[in-house]
């Protein structure tokens, strides 16, 4: 899955993304004008290759949405949390009408999928996770992203839940540096893995690992490590869905090699397909370097990603469930003086 440039494709990433080691591609702000310009650039993209390549982006809410003049602005997924400690039927009903509006709003641009939600653990340690969390408690955090997730579902949309097994108990930014976290398996079992053990199942289609050293079971990064994926993720908590690396641009992801290496070590480890986002030569060293064998179990899991139905912005504006789960949503939003303007961490954030 591929980054691009800008808000259409270039003739050499037309070129690139018809390489049959491409898989998709991840939309960035910077991919973003206005909503026709990216309806525009999704159909181009899609009509590159049939089946069509997958579109995906990281719509979260809160720091970390690319698209947002034009859309509905989200709450940061702690804000549910927050609402949580109130009126738990209210949180549950808010989580699924953001998810739904989120969802909507992709599908009416042609988006397949986002890389939502947050599973992790607000454990107060970790920046780059921090208010990208439902809650510190973990049944709550179950409840709401399976309300989350069942508001994408009915909008057409899967879900992807990030970054197993937790990123949220190490306070270095994998981004720039690489975490490892020292607790013990049994201390991660009753916490920050109990939302995929009970989301993996039924809920969650695709689920991205941490580029995160949990100490416990390897000493590789858990995008890279057959222990989580293979064994625990797959093996002990039955995920049959898709695992997609993280960005293998980021700091943590260079213990992997050069972006051949890495992408090879990721889908050792179990990874289904591996991210380039933001370094087109290494999107071209991957994609040319990959000498994957054909899976068929592999690409009907991937297939599972695409979008499902669409309504137009058009007809969603006149929807009147639209318009009562956008009040439900904004309704959630702090007062703009409050907003957390972390721009590198919005931009940067998987």
């Amino acid at each position: 899955m591929a980054g691009i440039a800008g808000t259409e494709l270039e003739v050499v990433e037309k070129e690139v993304l018809r390489h049959p080691s491409v898989g998709g591609v991840i939309l960035f702000s910077r991919n973003y004008r206005d909503r026709e310009q990216l309806r525009a650039l999704c159909d181009s993209i899609h009509a590159l290759r049939h089946p069509p390549l997958l579109i995906a982006v990281d719509q979260e809410g809160g720091r970390v949405q690319r698209f947002r003049h034009g859309f509905t602005v989200l709450p940061a997924a702690a804000q549910y949390g927050v609402l949580h400690d109130r009126n738990r039927e209210r949180a549950h009903r808010a989580a699924r009408a953001g998810g739904w509006v989120m969802a909507a709003e992709l599908r009416a641009s042609g988006v397949d999928f986002s890389f939502a939600p947050v599973l992790d653990l607000d454990r107060g340690v970790s920046t780059v996770i921090g208010d990208r969390a439902f809650h510190r408690d973990p049944d709550v955090v179950t409840a709401l992203a399976g309300a989350f997730l069942a508001g994408m579902r009915d909008a057409g949309v899967a879900g992807v839940g990030k970054h197993f097994p937790g990123h949220g108990g190490v306070a270095a930014d994998s981004h720039h540096a690489l975490p490892v976290d020292r607790r013990s398996y049994e201390d991660l079992r009753l916490a920050d893995l109990v939302p995929f053990q009970r989301l993996v199942v039924s809920d969650l289609a695709g689920v991205m690992p941490a580029h995160v050293v949990h100490e416990c079971r390897d000493d590789r990064p858990a995008g890279f490590s057959r222990r989580w994926i293979a064994e625990v993720l797959r093996g002990e908590l039955g995920f049959q869905g898709v695992v997609f690396s993280d960005d293998l641009d980021m700091a943590a992801a260079t213990t992997g090699g050069d972006h051949l290496g890495r992408a090879l070590a990721a889908l050792e480890a179990g990874c289904d397909m591996v991210l380039v986002c933001n370094d087109w030569q290494g999107v071209i060293e991957v994609a040319e370097g990959l000498k994957v064998a054909p899976d068929p179990e592999r690409t009907a899991r991937i297939a599972r990603m695409r979008g499902r139905g669409a309504l137009s912005f058009e007809r969603l504006a006149s929807d009147a469930t639209y318009r009562s789960a956008v009040i439900e949503v904004s309704s959630l939003m702090p007062p703009p003086e409050f907003g957390l303007g972390h721009d590198h961490i919005a931009q940067g954030a998987r």
